[in-house]
């Protein structure tokens, strides 16, 4: 890393493990502060920010629920308050769910679309305006490959949310392109190692990506971290697929 974001700060949501956390320790590596957004799990959130001060970095903690508006703009008080600046947002927070179509509610409905797609609308727009006063941002938002190619059963709810995202991601790009922030999305495809409760069922658990392995949770924050850095800055607006192969598009 060559600290190309020294003295620039990032705020990353749910980024206590597997993705969020690998993208958090990457913008720490080029020279950002990172504030680590969590829902509740504030145990791994402090092994998280440890991590990224152990790198030279300063960091802080957010337990905040990014579907509450109130606990969004109380979360960007905060890191304000401690650091003075936000630069880079990265929408990271997810929940898979599983549940086959016929048989959801719409509690949850409301809680997929509400963490994915509605708390990206209310960092994003918290965010902006400290990056207008900065003359200077990025915001990189994390989808999925999953309404992209037949990966998952039981997630109607996530893949509209995310497929959301992707619209919402081009919108924003569109309007804030002349105040020199960009807005990008960052689509992950299979990636290993332990799944969490609620991953879901993969359609098709045995086939590997055409590179012929899943992905690593790196392999996401190096793509989230190439789009935060200051020589990105003419590309905004874009989708950018990490899946090995899993879809072309």
């Amino acid at each position: 890393m060559s600290g190309q974001l020294e003295g620039k700060v990032a705020l990353v949501t749910g980024a206590v493990r597997r993705n969020g956390r690998a993208i958090a320790l990457a913008l720490a590596r080029e020279g950002a502060d990172v504030a680590v957004n969590t829902r509740r799990s504030r145990e791994e959130a402090e092994k998280v920010r440890a991590e990224i001060e152990r790198i030279g970095r300063r960091s802080l903690v957010c337990v905040a629920d990014i579907t509450k508006e109130d606990a969004v703009r109380k979360m960007f008080d905060e890191i304000a308050a401690k650091f003075g600046r936000v630069d880079i947002l990265v929408n990271n927070a997810a929940d898979r769910g599983n549940v086959p179509f016929a048989e959801m509610t719409t509690a949850q409905w409301r809680h997929i679309v509400g963490i994915v797609l509605d708390g990206s609308f209310y960092c994003a727009r918290a965010a902006i305006p400290l990056m207008l006063k900065n003359g200077w941002g990025r915001i990189v938002n994390v989808s999925g490959v999953g309404h992209h190619a037949p990966s998952y059963v039981g997630r109607v709810h996530v893949g509209t949310a995310k497929s959301g995202v992707e619209g919402f991601t081009r919108a924003l790009a569109s309007e804030y392109a002349k105040h020199n922030i960009t807005v990008n999305c960052v689509s992950p495809g299979r990636i290993g190692g332990q799944r969490s409760a609620t991953s879901g069922e993969l359609s098709h658990p045995d086939m590997l990506p055409p590179v012929g392995h899943m992905g690593v949770p790196e392999d996401i924050a190096g793509a989230v971290h190439f789009l935060c850095l200051p020589g990105s800055g003419f590309i905004t607006g874009h989708i950018l697929h990490v899946n090995g192969g899993q879809f072309l598009p």
